[in-house]
């Protein structure tokens, strides 16, 4: 056991050591170990008499030195091996999510965390902000992408049947700014022609994969549903040019950074289209896909563009030469067929990427072009991932689910800090939840989010007034009675879901 407590790097990265010695004279034999009562401190008896002291950061609190230390105790630790027998009873036993931490220099292997990280619940309505595009059921068809405008001022969904709306919203008493908030209600916003922004669509448009890109200054917008890309006037909502009629249908849209004149679209077949809108021509293809591509993300800073498809493959190519860099293969679960979306996003450092499948949120070092952080549902949220991005900060990552759930993860680790039941933004009683399809962070306020939904509805979402970020308790309306509306408040919620996350290394 001692050799074990002395070599193995399994357990020891999110533990502090310091030293001590023993009052005792007599020889100690064999290692003990104890927890003091919290889970925080760890004491180890060593060979010569002494002992060491193993903590985390909750701990460094309780010696008093968090001030001091916490700068470095966010860093990497000494690795130790504890028995995990001797971790158990510290570790609650919901689980909510398993955060993998990837070195690709040898295989990953579980650590136990000794705390149970708190985890907010927003369940009720009262607990969050929140308003709802359309305030008329006169959609019917689902909202399959979802924009802010780069301004912040409106939301564009582009829905599977190929037509896009707009709702922006106004500047007023009541919203001094001018910009999206889920305080005030936004106007669907139609030019005075009654044009609709419609796109070119196939006779059997369910097979369609929608894809859409907006341009920086929010002019033009370009989009296709299984037909010609068309590139439409925000302002008149008319179509100023059409390209890249199918076979094969265009499948994700993306400006390059530098030159709107320069489209990356990805398409059906599996190839990737590098296309000059001003000479109407296809400069280069890049091939190595085996699915249709579903997500494209430019890096100025690494000269890179990454490309995922619906094969659970990442490609990373170079930005000019269009040069293919490497290849990584996504890991999914055992028996999991590498089928459904893979989306990509970049940091605001433009280093890290988001990458979203159904089964897992990652987080890779682009300029490596490795996986260093993974995030796999469990239990409270066990069903697929239908949707994520950074918010604006890159700060924070959204997640939506097919059962409903939203979740709120701080971006560095993929530590789950929130979670929003749909019963707080859409309650159906006695009725499933309507899928979440699609989900989207406003370009200025890292705590506001949009999700767009399968009924064609969006719904922008805030914190409360009271908490005004994620992660922040605060506890529902209590009626006369004192009773809270017969839902358990965010506190009380945490207390109950608290998730131990499992770190890999």
């Amino acid at each position: 056991m001692a050799a074990a407590l002395e070599s193995s790097p399994e357990v020891g990265s999110s533990m502090k050591i310091m030293d001590g010695f023993a009052t005792s004279s007599t020889a100690i034999n064999l290692p003990r170990l104890r927890f003091n009562k919290e889970g925080n401190l760890l004491a180890v008896t060593t060979a010569d008499n002494g002992f060491k002291i193993l903590t985390n950061a909750d701990g460094l609190r309780t010696l008093g030195a968090y001030e001091v230390l916490s700068y470095e105790a966010s860093k990497a630790f000494i690795d130790m091996k504890v028995p995990t027998s001797a971790m158990v009873s510290s570790m609650s036993p919901a689980s909510i999510g398993k955060v993998e931490h990837m070195d690709t220099d040898s295989p990953a292997r579980p650590t136990p965390v000794h705390k149970p990280l708190e985890l907010t619940e927003i369940v009720d309505p009262t607990q969050c902000r929140q308003v709802t595009m359309p305030d008329s059921k006169d959609s019917v068809s689902k909202v399959a992408r979802l924009l802010y405008t780069n301004s912040g001022v409106g939301v564009l969904a582009l829905e599977a049947n190929g037509v896009q709306r707009l709702w922006k919203w106004s500047r007023n008493e009541q919203n001094p700014t001018g910009k999206a908030t889920a305080s005030v209600t936004p106007q669907h916003w139609q030019p005075n022609s009654g044009l609709l922004m419609a796109n070119d669509v196939p006779e059997n448009p369910e097979t369609a994969v929608p894809c859409i890109a907006l341009s920086k200054n929010d002019s033009y917008v370009k989009s296709a549903c299984g037909g010609k890309v068309s590139l439409f006037n925000m302002m008149t909502f008319k179509v100023m040019t059409t390209f890249m009629p199918p076979p094969p249908a265009s499948t994700f849209l993306a400006f390059h950074p530098q030159d709107n004149n320069i489209i990356a679209i990805g398409m059906e077949d599996s190839s990737i289209h590098i296309y000059n809108v001003r000479v109407d021509e296809v400069k280069t293809k890049l091939k190595g896909h085996q699915k249709h591509i579903t997500g494209l993300a430019f890096s100025t800073a690494l000269n890179t563009l990454v490309s995922s498809g619906a094969d659970a493959q990442l490609f990373f190519w170079t930005a000019d030469s269009w040069e293919k860099k490497k290849s990584s293969v996504i890991q999914l679960p055992p028996g999991k067929a590498p089928v459904g979306d893979t989306r990509v996003q970049f940091h605001n450092d433009q280093i890290h990427l988001l990458v979203s499948h159904e089964t897992q949120l990652a987080i890779y070092d682009a300029s490596k072009m490795e996986c260093i952080h993974k995030w796999v549902p469990q239990e409270a949220l066990s069903s697929p991932i239908t949707s994520a991005s950074y918010s604006c900060n890159s700060q924070l990552v959204y997640a939506s689910f097919t059962d409903g759930n939203i979740a709120v993860f701080d971006a560095e680790s993929l530590r789950l800090r929130c979670r929003i039941a749909p019963s707080a933004y859409m309650p159906q009683p006695n009725s499933a939840p309507i899928i979440p399809q699609v989900i989207t962070a406003h370009p200025q306020e890292p705590n506001q989010l949009a999700v767009g939904l399968a009924d064609g509805s969006v719904k922008v979402i805030e914190p409360s007034e009271a908490s005004r970020r994620w992660g922040v308790g605060v506890a529902v309306t209590a009626d006369k009675s004192g009773a809270e509306n017969g839902r358990p408040s965010s506190s009380s919620a945490a207390n109950n879901s608290t998730s131990d996350h499992q770190i890999q290394r």
